[in-house]
Protein backbone atom coordinates (compact mmCIF):
# COMPACT_ATOMS: atom_id res chain seq x y z
CA UNK A 1 0.00 0.00 0.00
CA UNK A 2 1.21 3.41 -0.96
CA UNK A 3 2.09 6.04 1.57
CA UNK A 4 2.91 9.25 1.15
CA UNK A 5 6.19 11.48 1.41
CA UNK A 6 5.79 12.74 5.19
CA UNK A 7 8.00 15.78 3.62
CA UNK A 8 6.00 16.45 0.70
CA UNK A 9 4.99 19.63 1.69
CA UNK A 10 8.47 21.24 2.14
CA UNK A 11 9.56 20.46 -1.21
CA UNK A 12 7.06 22.63 -3.35
CA UNK A 13 6.20 26.69 -2.57
CA UNK A 14 2.17 26.58 -2.48
CA UNK A 15 0.38 30.16 -4.15
CA UNK A 16 -2.70 31.43 -4.29
CA UNK A 17 -5.01 32.55 -6.33
CA UNK A 18 -5.61 36.08 -5.59
CA UNK A 19 -7.48 36.60 -2.53
CA UNK A 20 -9.23 33.54 -2.80
CA UNK A 21 -8.96 30.46 -0.80
CA UNK A 22 -7.83 28.52 -3.73
CA UNK A 23 -3.91 27.22 -3.44
CA UNK A 24 -2.15 25.51 -5.64
CA UNK A 25 1.80 23.85 -5.89
CA UNK A 26 3.90 26.22 -7.87
CA UNK A 27 3.93 23.20 -10.32
CA UNK A 28 0.79 21.24 -11.09
CA UNK A 29 1.12 17.75 -13.09
CA UNK A 30 -0.80 17.57 -16.23
CA UNK A 31 -2.57 14.73 -17.75
CA UNK A 32 -2.76 15.83 -21.94
CA UNK A 33 0.26 14.26 -23.19
CA UNK A 34 1.21 10.09 -23.08
CA UNK A 35 -1.63 8.87 -20.98
CA UNK A 36 -3.96 7.46 -23.20
CA UNK A 37 -4.95 4.21 -24.73
CA UNK A 38 -1.90 3.01 -24.90
CA UNK A 39 -0.19 4.37 -21.86
CA UNK A 40 0.74 1.75 -19.50
CA UNK A 41 -0.67 1.69 -15.95
CA UNK A 42 2.26 0.99 -14.22
CA UNK A 43 3.67 3.75 -15.67
CA UNK A 44 1.78 6.00 -14.89
CA UNK A 45 1.16 4.92 -11.40
CA UNK A 46 4.88 5.77 -10.76
CA UNK A 47 4.72 9.30 -12.31
CA UNK A 48 1.33 10.08 -10.32
CA UNK A 49 2.95 9.01 -6.90
CA UNK A 50 6.32 10.39 -7.49
CA UNK A 51 4.82 13.93 -8.51
CA UNK A 52 2.61 13.85 -5.15
CA UNK A 53 5.98 12.79 -3.20
CA UNK A 54 7.81 16.11 -4.55
CA UNK A 55 4.90 18.11 -3.26
CA UNK A 56 2.77 18.08 -6.33
CA UNK A 57 -1.16 17.94 -5.20
CA UNK A 58 -2.65 19.79 -8.29
CA UNK A 59 -4.15 17.04 -11.17
CA UNK A 60 -4.89 18.87 -14.44
CA UNK A 61 -6.78 16.80 -16.44
CA UNK A 62 -9.62 17.31 -19.34
CA UNK A 63 -12.79 15.01 -21.06
CA UNK A 64 -10.65 15.31 -23.99
CA UNK A 65 -7.28 14.26 -23.10
CA UNK A 66 -6.33 10.92 -24.36
CA UNK A 67 -5.56 9.77 -27.02
CA UNK A 68 -9.25 8.05 -26.75
CA UNK A 69 -11.37 10.26 -25.17
CA UNK A 70 -11.93 9.99 -21.83
CA UNK A 71 -8.61 7.83 -21.41
CA UNK A 72 -6.47 10.14 -19.32
CA UNK A 73 -9.10 10.33 -16.69
CA UNK A 74 -9.81 6.91 -16.97
CA UNK A 75 -6.23 6.12 -16.24
CA UNK A 76 -6.13 8.60 -13.57
CA UNK A 77 -9.14 7.08 -11.70
CA UNK A 78 -7.34 3.79 -11.42
CA UNK A 79 -4.26 5.30 -9.74
CA UNK A 80 -6.87 7.48 -7.41
CA UNK A 81 -8.99 4.44 -6.60
CA UNK A 82 -5.85 2.08 -6.09
CA UNK A 83 -3.43 4.56 -4.41
CA UNK A 84 -4.85 8.05 -3.71
CA UNK A 85 -8.14 7.98 -2.02
CA UNK A 86 -7.22 8.18 1.41
CA UNK A 87 -5.60 11.55 0.20
CA UNK A 88 -8.99 13.14 -1.37
CA UNK A 89 -8.55 15.96 0.92
CA UNK A 90 -5.32 17.10 0.41
CA UNK A 91 -5.48 16.52 -3.33
CA UNK A 92 -6.86 19.48 -6.30
CA UNK A 93 -8.47 17.50 -9.26
CA UNK A 94 -9.52 19.64 -12.12
CA UNK A 95 -11.12 18.79 -15.51
CA UNK A 96 -12.29 20.46 -18.18
CA UNK A 97 -15.18 20.53 -21.21
CA UNK A 98 -15.09 22.15 -24.51
CA UNK A 99 -12.97 20.68 -27.02
CA UNK A 100 -14.22 17.04 -29.19
CA UNK A 101 -15.84 14.75 -26.27
CA UNK A 102 -18.24 12.69 -28.34
CA UNK A 103 -20.39 13.04 -31.39
CA UNK A 104 -22.80 15.49 -32.28
CA UNK A 105 -23.84 18.93 -31.42
CA UNK A 106 -23.62 18.79 -27.44
CA UNK A 107 -20.32 17.27 -27.82
CA UNK A 108 -17.98 19.95 -27.62
CA UNK A 109 -18.02 23.47 -26.68
CA UNK A 110 -19.75 25.33 -23.78
CA UNK A 111 -23.83 25.03 -23.58
CA UNK A 112 -25.43 23.84 -20.50
CA UNK A 113 -25.86 20.50 -21.99
CA UNK A 114 -22.83 19.82 -23.01
CA UNK A 115 -20.88 21.26 -19.65
CA UNK A 116 -23.30 19.05 -17.14
CA UNK A 117 -22.94 16.14 -19.42
CA UNK A 118 -19.46 15.79 -19.70
CA UNK A 119 -18.56 16.63 -16.41
CA UNK A 120 -21.30 13.60 -14.90
CA UNK A 121 -18.74 11.07 -17.46
CA UNK A 122 -16.20 12.94 -16.23
CA UNK A 123 -16.70 11.90 -12.63
CA UNK A 124 -17.81 8.50 -13.33
CA UNK A 125 -14.70 7.94 -15.29
CA UNK A 126 -12.44 9.30 -12.27
CA UNK A 127 -14.39 8.02 -9.50
CA UNK A 128 -15.61 11.06 -8.14
CA UNK A 129 -17.76 12.77 -6.21
CA UNK A 130 -16.65 16.03 -7.28
CA UNK A 131 -13.99 17.89 -8.94
CA UNK A 132 -11.52 20.57 -7.35
CA UNK A 133 -12.24 23.30 -10.60
CA UNK A 134 -14.18 22.57 -12.95
CA UNK A 135 -13.34 24.22 -16.35
CA UNK A 136 -15.42 25.32 -19.37
CA UNK A 137 -12.01 24.15 -22.11
CA UNK A 138 -12.92 27.36 -24.44
CA UNK A 139 -14.93 30.28 -25.32
CA UNK A 140 -17.90 29.56 -26.98
CA UNK A 141 -18.75 32.19 -29.84
CA UNK A 142 -21.99 30.74 -30.41
CA UNK A 143 -23.49 29.77 -27.11
CA UNK A 144 -24.19 33.38 -24.49
CA UNK A 145 -22.14 33.93 -21.69
CA UNK A 146 -24.89 33.81 -19.34
CA UNK A 147 -25.84 29.99 -19.96
CA UNK A 148 -22.11 28.87 -20.02
CA UNK A 149 -21.61 31.14 -16.80
CA UNK A 150 -24.91 29.67 -14.64
CA UNK A 151 -24.53 25.74 -15.79
CA UNK A 152 -21.11 26.22 -14.21
CA UNK A 153 -22.78 28.20 -10.99
CA UNK A 154 -25.25 25.35 -10.92
CA UNK A 155 -22.45 22.52 -11.23
CA UNK A 156 -21.50 24.03 -8.11
CA UNK A 157 -24.62 24.38 -6.23
CA UNK A 158 -25.79 20.63 -6.85
CA UNK A 159 -21.60 19.84 -4.97
CA UNK A 160 -20.16 18.75 -8.26
CA UNK A 161 -17.23 21.01 -8.09
CA UNK A 162 -15.82 23.61 -5.25
CA UNK A 163 -14.81 26.34 -7.75
CA UNK A 164 -14.96 27.15 -10.99
CA UNK A 165 -12.52 27.96 -14.22
CA UNK A 166 -12.24 28.81 -17.74
CA UNK A 167 -9.44 28.39 -19.91
CA UNK A 168 -8.33 29.35 -23.40
CA UNK A 169 -10.71 33.00 -22.83
CA UNK A 170 -9.22 36.56 -23.75
CA UNK A 171 -9.19 38.97 -21.27
CA UNK A 172 -12.40 40.75 -22.64
CA UNK A 173 -14.44 36.82 -23.13
CA UNK A 174 -13.15 36.56 -19.43
CA UNK A 175 -14.45 39.85 -18.26
CA UNK A 176 -17.96 39.07 -19.38
CA UNK A 177 -18.26 35.45 -17.53
CA UNK A 178 -16.30 36.99 -14.51
CA UNK A 179 -19.15 39.86 -14.09
CA UNK A 180 -21.71 37.12 -14.08
CA UNK A 181 -20.22 35.23 -11.90
CA UNK A 182 -19.75 38.41 -9.39
CA UNK A 183 -23.53 38.50 -9.77
CA UNK A 184 -23.94 34.97 -8.96
CA UNK A 185 -21.35 34.61 -6.23
CA UNK A 186 -19.87 31.71 -7.80
CA UNK A 187 -16.56 30.73 -6.93
CA UNK A 188 -14.25 31.42 -9.94
CA UNK A 189 -10.62 31.22 -9.14
CA UNK A 190 -8.48 31.04 -12.63
CA UNK A 191 -8.08 31.31 -16.14
CA UNK A 192 -6.20 28.80 -17.40
CA UNK A 193 -4.29 29.48 -20.73
CA UNK A 194 -1.09 28.93 -23.03
CA UNK A 195 1.71 30.85 -21.55
CA UNK A 196 5.31 30.53 -21.45
CA UNK A 197 8.52 32.88 -22.21
CA UNK A 198 8.16 32.76 -26.32
CA UNK A 199 4.08 32.87 -26.39
CA UNK A 200 3.28 36.06 -23.89
CA UNK A 201 -0.18 36.64 -25.41
CA UNK A 202 -2.20 36.27 -22.51
CA UNK A 203 -0.32 39.00 -20.53
CA UNK A 204 0.04 41.27 -23.57
CA UNK A 205 -3.87 41.42 -24.01
CA UNK A 206 -4.73 42.65 -20.74
CA UNK A 207 -5.99 39.06 -19.32
CA UNK A 208 -3.07 39.28 -15.99
CA UNK A 209 -4.23 42.42 -15.30
CA UNK A 210 -8.37 41.25 -15.70
CA UNK A 211 -7.18 38.63 -13.17
CA UNK A 212 -5.34 41.01 -10.73
CA UNK A 213 -8.23 43.00 -10.76
CA UNK A 214 -10.27 40.30 -9.77
CA UNK A 215 -8.74 38.61 -7.17
CA UNK A 216 -8.50 35.04 -9.32
CA UNK A 217 -4.70 33.84 -10.73
CA UNK A 218 -3.33 32.36 -14.24
CA UNK A 219 -2.75 28.49 -14.81
CA UNK A 220 -0.08 28.33 -17.47
CA UNK A 221 0.21 25.30 -19.75
CA UNK A 222 2.75 25.16 -22.17
CA UNK A 223 5.11 27.04 -19.91
CA UNK A 224 8.16 25.10 -22.41
CA UNK A 225 6.41 25.71 -25.67
CA UNK A 226 6.52 21.97 -26.34
CA UNK A 227 10.48 21.41 -25.38
CA UNK A 228 11.39 24.75 -27.48
CA UNK A 229 12.35 26.13 -24.12
CA UNK A 230 14.77 23.56 -23.51
CA UNK A 231 18.65 22.79 -24.59
CA UNK A 232 17.33 20.28 -26.80
CA UNK A 233 17.08 23.21 -30.29
CA UNK A 234 20.42 25.30 -29.17
CA UNK A 235 21.32 24.23 -31.94
CA UNK A 236 18.60 25.21 -34.91
CA UNK A 237 14.99 23.94 -34.49
CA UNK A 238 14.39 21.32 -37.55
CA UNK A 239 11.50 22.00 -39.93
CA UNK A 240 9.47 19.35 -38.96
CA UNK A 241 9.48 20.35 -35.24
CA UNK A 242 5.10 21.00 -34.61
CA UNK A 243 3.82 22.78 -31.12
CA UNK A 244 0.70 22.83 -29.92
CA UNK A 245 -1.39 25.40 -31.64
CA UNK A 246 -1.64 27.78 -29.30
CA UNK A 247 2.25 29.07 -29.32
CA UNK A 248 2.66 27.94 -33.16
CA UNK A 249 2.88 31.94 -33.94
CA UNK A 250 6.37 32.17 -32.52
CA UNK A 251 7.50 30.16 -35.35
CA UNK A 252 6.47 33.24 -37.85
CA UNK A 253 9.54 34.59 -37.01
CA UNK A 254 11.35 32.33 -38.64
CA UNK A 255 13.48 29.12 -36.87
CA UNK A 256 16.51 30.27 -36.93
CA UNK A 257 15.62 33.94 -35.38
CA UNK A 258 14.15 31.84 -31.82
CA UNK A 259 17.02 29.66 -32.25
CA UNK A 260 19.10 32.68 -31.43
CA UNK A 261 17.07 33.65 -28.80
CA UNK A 262 17.27 30.67 -27.16
CA UNK A 263 20.79 30.57 -27.51
CA UNK A 264 20.47 34.10 -25.02
CA UNK A 265 18.26 32.71 -22.67
CA UNK A 266 20.64 30.15 -22.23
CA UNK A 267 23.52 32.03 -20.96
CA UNK A 268 21.74 33.90 -18.34
CA UNK A 269 20.14 30.46 -17.30
CA UNK A 270 23.64 29.28 -16.79
CA UNK A 271 24.74 32.56 -15.21
CA UNK A 272 21.78 32.12 -12.75
CA UNK A 273 23.27 28.08 -12.25
CA UNK A 274 19.78 26.62 -14.29
CA UNK A 275 19.00 24.83 -17.52
CA UNK A 276 17.33 26.57 -19.59
CA UNK A 277 13.89 25.03 -18.62
CA UNK A 278 14.18 25.34 -15.08
CA UNK A 279 14.39 29.25 -15.79
CA UNK A 280 11.64 28.96 -18.38
CA UNK A 281 9.28 27.94 -15.67
CA UNK A 282 10.71 29.97 -13.06
CA UNK A 283 10.47 32.97 -15.01
CA UNK A 284 6.20 32.22 -15.26
CA UNK A 285 6.17 32.02 -11.63
CA UNK A 286 8.08 35.46 -11.24
CA UNK A 287 4.76 37.02 -11.69
CA UNK A 288 2.16 36.65 -8.50
CA UNK A 289 -0.99 36.59 -10.65
CA UNK A 290 0.97 32.96 -12.10
CA UNK A 291 -0.78 30.52 -9.45
CA UNK A 292 0.47 27.14 -10.74
CA UNK A 293 2.75 25.77 -13.95
CA UNK A 294 1.40 22.73 -15.40
CA UNK A 295 4.09 20.48 -16.63
CA UNK A 296 3.10 16.99 -18.17
CA UNK A 297 5.96 14.41 -17.62
CA UNK A 298 6.21 10.50 -18.93
CA UNK A 299 9.62 9.72 -16.88
CA UNK A 300 9.79 10.39 -13.80
CA UNK A 301 13.49 12.27 -14.72
CA UNK A 302 11.44 14.53 -16.64
CA UNK A 303 9.04 15.33 -13.62
CA UNK A 304 12.40 15.46 -11.56
CA UNK A 305 13.66 18.09 -14.12
CA UNK A 306 10.95 20.53 -13.79
CA UNK A 307 10.65 20.31 -10.36
CA UNK A 308 14.09 21.92 -10.16
CA UNK A 309 13.16 24.52 -10.97
CA UNK A 310 11.40 25.95 -7.95
CA UNK A 311 15.22 26.18 -6.28
CA UNK A 312 15.73 28.90 -7.88
CA UNK A 313 12.51 31.37 -8.01
CA UNK A 314 14.17 34.76 -7.95
CA UNK A 315 14.59 37.62 -10.43
CA UNK A 316 16.84 40.18 -9.87
CA UNK A 317 15.70 43.32 -12.10
CA UNK A 318 18.56 43.32 -14.40
CA UNK A 319 17.69 39.57 -15.24
CA UNK A 320 14.17 40.59 -16.42
CA UNK A 321 15.15 43.23 -18.34
CA UNK A 322 17.76 41.26 -20.54
CA UNK A 323 15.19 38.73 -20.85
CA UNK A 324 12.70 41.15 -21.49
CA UNK A 325 14.97 42.49 -24.57
CA UNK A 326 15.87 39.58 -26.14
CA UNK A 327 12.12 38.18 -26.18
CA UNK A 328 11.66 41.11 -28.07
CA UNK A 329 14.29 41.62 -30.46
Amino acid sequence: MYVADEKRYEKMPIRRAGNTGFQLPAISFGMWHSFGESANYADTRDIILKAFDAGIFSFDNAANYGPGTGEAERLFGQVFARELKPYRDELVITTKAGFHMWPGPYGQMSSRKALIASLDQSLERMGLDYVDVYYSHRFDPETSPEETAVALNDIVRQGKALYVGISNYTAPQAAAMIKIFKELHTPFVADQVSYNMLNQKANQDGLFDEMRRNNAGVIAYGPLAEGLLTDKYLDGIPDDVNIHWSSQYVLDQGRDKVAQKLVALNKIAQSRGQKLSHMALAWLLHDPVVTSVITGASKPEHLYENVKAVQNLKFDPEELAAIDRILKA
